[in-house]
């Protein structure tokens, strides 16, 4: 689907669907990490399984739910997405358990001019003037927000490490993101099957490592526990399974009927949201530095998007297409006028 060519109220209802189901996501994601910091992989692991299992739920009473056949030679093409995917799905979670949820987005400043760049990359393109400003103007806003600030407590100041997997999860992302449009044709171009390898893969791909370092007996270890609310735990991984699936899928649809770097600035504008609701559920802290990288990054966005509008406005319409029967029709009709005129012609000389 050509996304120049998808209505804007069709966008606008992709995209608030995608920013609803990742807010939901990072906040029970973050409930869950606060009380079981020591399992990430398995609670990862456990979201995967259960999208995987609503995809073949939903596929039994849906006939547009068509659920791929494993196959080897698909499986090869898709290892890419499916690996960067895992990838920036471990790296996020671990940011998101070392920071405030609040500070989460913030942490992964460099999505936006990583998506730009590996965009440039693989298209072989370069970005408009106007467009580079744009995501200038956020990624300054992303970098105020990361800068020291004196009146922060000792809790809430980021450590090396989760700005360290916060760049990391930006590098992901941003290839992750720009994949996605090259492997749906392997999928007959359907967000669904792709949004089913994606999450089957990666769990397959992320069990060895969840064994390798023991988090189902940690899980064991905490069950014994009586301080341990397991409940939270076992909620959580169905709540964020059930919200992974629509976000995967939410994910898709944003960037086929959209670009990456549209859907990155989406996510630029969640976060201003999912700062605000930060302070108000887990009382983060929000300085100066932070309601200013607020409004910078709203700034970019607004900027942005006025870009994008001026430009649809710009674009000149699309050609019409030719009704070949009526100028074959035409082309008849002209050359029975040029004969009837020969025949005259000719009746008048021989007069």
């Amino acid at each position: 689907m050509d996304s120049n060519h998808v209505s804007p109220m069709r966008v606008a209802a992709v995209v608030a669907f995608y920013m609803g189901a990742a807010l939901v996501m990072v906040f029970v994601n973050k409930t869950v990490l606060n009380s079981t910091p020591d399992t990430p992989l398995l609670f990862l692991f456990l979201q995967l399984t259960i999208a995987v299992i609503l995809l073949h739920a939903t596929a039994l009473f849906s006939s547009r739910i068509e659920i791929p056949h494993w196959d080897l030679h698909t499986a090869k093409k898709l290892l890419p997405v499916v690996t960067i995917n895992i990838v920036g799905l471990v790296f996020n979670t671990l940011c998101l358990r070392e920071v405030e949820a609040s500070f989460f987005q913030i942490a992964r400043g460099l999505v936006l001019p990583l998506t730009i760049a590996v965009t440039s990359v693989t298209t072989h393109s370069h970005p408009a003037a106007r467009v580079i400003i744009a995501a200038g103007i956020v990624t300054v806003g992303f970098f105020i927000g990361v800068a020291p600030a004196g009146n922060l407590p000792v809790t809430s100041i980021p450590s090396p490490i989760s700005l360290f997997y916060g760049v990391f999860s930006s590098l992901a992302i941003a290839i992750h993101t720009v994949l996605i449009k090259s492997s749906l044709p392997y999928c007959n171009n359907s967000t669904i099957q792709l949004a089913y390898w994606t999450n089957a893969g990666s769990a397959i791909l992320v069990a060895p490592f969840v064994l390798l370092l023991g988090e189902p007996a940690r899980i064991l270890e905490l069950s014994a526990s009586p301080e341990w609310n397991m409940k939270v735990f076992v909620w959580g991984s169905l709540v964020t399974g059930f919200f992974g699936f629509l976000l995967c899928v939410a994910g898709l649809l944003s960037i086929k009927v959209t670009s990456p770097v549209t859907h990155m600035f989406s996510s630029a504008a969640r976060s201003v949201i999912q700062t605000l609701l930060g302070v108000w559920l887990f009382q983060d802290v929000l300085t100066v530095n932070r309601v200013t990288s607020l409004m910078t990054i709203l700034s970019g966005t607004m900027y942005y998007t006025w870009i994008k509008a001026t430009n649809q406005a710009q674009a000149p319409p699309p050609a019409r297409p030719v009704d070949l029967e009526a100028l074959n029709r035409s082309r008849d009709d002209k050359d029975e006028s040029n004969d009837v005129q020969v025949q005259e012609k000719k009746a008048t000389g021989s007069d």
